[in-house]
């Protein structure tokens, strides 16, 4: 089922001169860190409580440069579990969005949207305290002409790599294929993305002994999954992220 629009348990503050901002998303990053949330996954206590995207225009005035801030404030039962925003592109309607992990201290991780008015659309939570997914990135994998977005669900656990759709302003599931991670408990970073070679774009990850790197396409039905190249560490990750694999 479809999961959008929602804006459950969120503040939502517009800095531009007096004025809601508007415009397209360029820049965000994190604030507010905190130790509400004592899961640790990324090697350290600390989360964080806030979530500031930066807007190229705003509207009816402006002051200073121009530039719209909009500040999204999590209430003290959530945080912001991840290393850093992406802006990813969800298509012409919405424009460019913050994608985000949001993890509920009592219901676990789920991956979430922002746009410039707030929460464009997220996944349900896991459904449990400290469990979590790492996401992988976002692009339109099956050449429909909608984006698709990728995470690994419970990189330590269940090892399930998941797409979802965005349409109609909501994310539906569409296909899942187990046996693949993209990280290890207390790495402050996430292994693997997108890449396109040339033929299409391939999500990029390990195998779920970390002993082989793996390359996964959505034909718009399901997940088919390719060895590429052992697994040595990051350095072999990323020349496979720049189609240098032998």
């Amino acid at each position: 089922m479809p999961i959008g629009l929602r804006a459950l348990g969120v503040s939502l503050v517009f800095w531009a001169g007096g004025a809601a901002a508007q415009g397209t998303i360029i820049g965000a990053e994190y604030g507010d860190p905190t130790t509400r949330y004592d899961h640790a996954v990324l090697g350290d206590a600390v989360e964080w409580g806030s979530l500031t995207m930066r807007t190229d225009t705003c509207r009816p005035i402006c002051g200073g440069n121009g530039l719209g801030t909009i500040r999204i404030t999590l209430p003290e039962t959530r945080v912001f579990e991840d290393i850093e925003p992406k802006l990813v592109d969800v298509g012409a309607e919405t424009g460019k969005a913050a994608m985000v992990v949001e993890s509920d201290l009592r219901h676990g991780a789920r991956l979430a949207l922002y746009g410039a008015q707030g929460m464009i659309a997220a996944t349900p939570f896991i459904g449990q305290r400290n469990r979590w997914l790492a996401p992988i990135g976002a692009a339109d994998l099956d050449g429909d002409g909608h984006v698709e977005i990728a995470y690994v669900d419970r990189p330590h656990l269940a090892r399930t790599l998941r797409v979802w759709r965005f349409q109609g302003g909501a994310l539906e599931q569409v296909a899942d294929a187990t046996g693949l991670t993209n990280h290890r408990i207390g790495q402050d970073f996430i292994t693997g993305g997108i890449r396109d070679c040339g033929e299409g774009p391939e999500l990029i990850t390990v195998d779920a002994n970390w002993t082989h790197i793996m390359a996964s396409r959505f034909d718009g039905t399901r997940i088919e999954t390719r060895r590429l190249a052992p697994y040595e560490a990051r350095q072999s990750v990323a020349q496979v992220l720049d189609c240098e694999e032998n």
